[in-house]
């Protein structure tokens, strides 16, 4: 990184090397001066980290450049563009109403004239009323003053209620949508035409948890037996505390849980990856190497790692070995996802060749001649990287021999997202309960999507009492 041309990096390393030879200094004066260079070097790295070689997300890059695509959009006229295939609306054959409007003949000019037919123009609109629907069963009594009721249709328990379709709509926007329960409620109130309070509206949820307890358990049985299942975990704010939510899963199935900790005894309390023996794809978080399944690591976070050790690291086997993943990637691409066993070796070989050159340029630090040492001798950043890439090497290609094995995690981080965005908008959950009913329906959810169910339709089959289809499918 360079400050008024001036190369921050070199300036430190040669600060450090000077700092070393002078023997005039006191060993005290010497100490606060390391101290001071460490603190500026810790600095200097956290200011070089953006989306790009990290694992910061784009919206906290500094002076972000517009692509080039985005420099057109500015200069763009509003509206469709010129190749663009667009859509519209078209007419419906059969409108709901029909209102003919009759030519006022006495504002036109005398003659004689005959009718010829209409011209048609559509306004498609919609409206938002409240039905109330009584049900009103017969009671017989018989000679002995003994009463019959018809029975009331299931679901109708109380003497007055709310409908599916309010609970539908409710959790629909409080949890797909993700709007916080103060302005749902005030969308019923202004737009339906009701009041619904705050606590009705967790209730709605609570009640879609609960009928929900069936297809959690189904959704994890599905992930333990699957070939392979994403895994990542998120900070969440819990009532002002600290909190993690985890995932396991694949293309198919989502799985979301909260807990305090971050580790294995959330994922044990989970209770999928104790069970699970196909292959774990994760960001190489070691709580997950705990498990005795296969691994492979996500070369999203390897990129971006190497990104940074050749730009800020100037470390030239980092672009080296980032081109040959990339390379690599588009090449198992085209094998539709699966390297031959000659192929796969080929790639093994060239690896091993670059860490090998790797290895030269970015030895292992060792301690200070005369200095001993307890423990293990800190390593660059760069070296760490280089020695992830070192042990783990198996599970840094696992993609390329194994065609259920993704090159990245990026699953699991994509069903992650809107979880940050759920925060962003409401700050935090109130409470664990409210977390876990979060998680149960997001899931639900983001499961139906992966099957081609929208959620309005997935929340109708739930509130009826029934799941759908797909999720009693035996996989073949």
């Amino acid at each position: 990184m360079k400050l008024n041309n001036v190369d921050v990096k070199k300036t430190i390393d040669q600060a450090n090397k000077l700092l070393d030879q002078e023997q005039s200094l006191s060993p005290a004066f010497k100490v606060v001066f390391k101290l001071i260079l460490t603190l500026m070097q810790l600095m200097l790295d956290r200011l070089s980290l953006n989306s790009k070689n990290s694992s910061k997300p784009p919206s906290t890059d500094q002076n972000k450049k517009k692509n080039s695509n985005e420099d057109n959009a500015a200069n763009r006229k509003p509206g469709g563009q010129q190749g663009r295939i667009g859509t519209q609306l078209q007419p419906v054959a059969n409108p709901d109403e029909i209102k003919t409007i009759v030519l006022d003949t006495k504002t036109l000019p005398k003659g004689d004239y005959t009718d010829s037919g209409f011209e048609a123009r559509q306004v498609i609109d919609f409206e938002i009323s409240v039905n109330v629907v009584e049900y009103r069963a017969q009671v017989l009594v018989d000679e002995r003053g003994r009463r019959y009721v018809a029975p009331f249709p299931a679901g109708v328990t109380r003497p007055i209620q709310y409908g599916s379709n309010t609970k539908v709509t409710s959790v629909y926007m409080s949890q797909h949508q993700l709007i916080p329960y103060k302005r749902t409620a005030n969308y019923f109130a202004e737009q339906v035409g009701f009041n619904i309070s705050v606590g009705t509206l967790f209730n709605f949820n609570k009640e879609a948890y609960q009928l929900l307890e069936t297809f959690e358990q189904i959704s994890k049985n599905k992930l333990i037996s699957s070939p392979m299942i994403n895994a990542d975990e998120t900070g969440i704010n819990v009532n002002g505390k600290g909190h993690w939510l985890h995932t396991a899963c694949n293309e198919e199935w989502t799985h979301f849980y909260p807990h305090s900790k971050r580790g294995t005894e959330a994922m044990d309390e989970i209770g999928i990856l104790p069970n699970f023996k196909g292959v774990l794809c994760h960001d190489g978080w070691k709580s997950y190497y705990k498990y005795g399944c296969e691994h492979a690591l996500c070369n999203a976070h390897h990129l971006r790692e190497l990104e940074w050790c050749a730009t800020e690291g100037e470390q030239q086997w980092a672009q080296k070995i980032k081109i040959f993943l990339l390379e690599l990637n588009k090449t198992v691409d085209a094998a539709n996802g699966q390297l031959n066993e000659e192929q796969s070796k080929q790639y093994f070989t060239q690896y091993q060749t670059l860490l090998n050159e790797a290895e030269i340029e970015c030895p292992s630090a060792k301690p200070a001649e005369g200095l001993r040492k307890r423990g293990k001798v800190k390593q660059s950043k760069a070296r760490n990287l280089l020695q992830r890439l070192i042990d783990y090497h198996t599970d840094v290609l696992r993609f390329m021999s194994d065609v259920d094995v993704p090159f990245t995690n990026n699953q699991g981080e994509r069903d992650l997202r809107m979880t940050k965005v759920q925060q962003k908008i409401s700050g935090c959950f109130k409470s664990v309960e409210g977390a876990k009913i979060f998680c149960r329906i997001r899931g639900y959810l983001s499961t139906c999507s992966k099957h081609g169910v929208d959620a309005t339709q997935a929340l109708k089959i739930l509130f009826s009492g029934k799941l759908p289809d797909f999720v009693y499918e035996v996989d073949g």
